[in-house]
């Protein structure tokens, strides 16, 4: 694994890369609060195949900065979408296989609904991940309500506060709960921790949550794609969705609430005791989704 940086669209991205330099493209994006650490068991298997993997820190996290002050550090779905398609712009990767979680497979799944033609397979965490903003007022029944506590709780001042303050404590709270069956150690942990001391972190997770709901504005920037994901535009390239049983955040339905979401060749593989940290949690299931994925395109 080589750490190198590349400036791309309105970020110097920290990136991670594996395998040989000409070998087809997988990129393997992290969500909130994650880091690529949670891919140190899926990166290495798919270089050993024969993959060339590019392993990003999101906005916001690790090495990853903002090239100009004035930048407004959004945390909405359309910059994480630009994002992934501006470094992979910056990399000359024409087209890639894509595996994310939370605002990773967020990311993922932006791409791979507008610009397919740069996408060969997706592999998602909890399926469609592109945000739904004009019907986030739609209350959910209790029982989803109470896992959704962080976000309420980011909405506030004293939330925002208490992100600042205990990002540290709070962060791996998440993770405790959110994969109530995964006996991570304080290292493990702790590795990925490091990559939430960076200065925009707070400020971009903030408005994640805010803008996801309509409680702030975004940057007018990114207009165009969140007019287009309004629209919730379906996903036409081969696609595994992952869904962990055990995941705190996202209760696994029997039924597949996303199919209608996908018009092109799409698996549902749920998968026993793991919860919301799929990759990390899982990496040979994730491995083997990801060669499968590329199988059938």
């Amino acid at each position: 694994m080589v750490l190198k940086f590349v400036e791309a669209g309105v970020l110097r991205v920290a990136y991670e890369v594996h395998g040989p330099g000409d070998g087809a493209c997988v990129i393997l994006l992290h969500g909130f609060p994650y880091s690529p650490r949670g891919f140190d068991e899926v990166a290495p298997a798919l270089a050993t195949a024969g993959y060339l993997v590019v392993v990003p820190y999101l906005r916001g996290y690790g090495q990853t900065t903002f090239r100009h002050g004035g930048t407004m550090r959004s945390g909405q779905q359309g910059a994480l979408g630009q994002d992934l398609l501006d470094l992979m712009d910056a990399l000359a990767i024409e087209k890639a296989a894509l595996m994310g979680y939370d605002w990773g497979g967020r990311a993922a799944c932006i791409v791979a609904a507008l610009w397919p033609e740069r996408v060969s397979a997706l592999v998602t965490g909890q399926g469609y991940n592109v945000q739904d903003i004009a019907g986030a007022a739609e209350p959910l029944p209790p029982a989803a309500e109470y896992r959704l506590w962080y976000q309420y709780y980011f909405h506030s001042a004293r939330g925002e506060a208490g992100l600042t303050a205990n990002r540290y404590e709070l962060c791996r709270l998440l993770w405790r709960l959110w994969s109530p069956t995964w006996r991570f150690t304080e290292a493990t942990y702790r590795q990925s921790a490091a990559a939430f001391e960076n200065p925009d972190f707070v400020p971009v997770v903030i408005h994640s949550y805010r803008h996801r709901f309509g409680y702030a504005a975004g940057d007018a920037v990114y207009d165009a794609i969140e007019a287009a994901l309004a629209a919730q535009p379906a996903i036409t390239v081969p696609t595994i969705a992952l869904w962990g049983r055990a995941d705190g955040v996202h209760a696994t339905p029997e039924d597949d609430p996303h199919t209608q979401n996908f018009a092109g060749r799409y698996e549902r593989r749920k998968l026993d005791n793991i919860g919301h940290n799929i990759p990390q949690e899982a990496p040979e299931a994730t491995v083997r989704a990801i060669l499968d994925a590329l199988a059938a395109a």
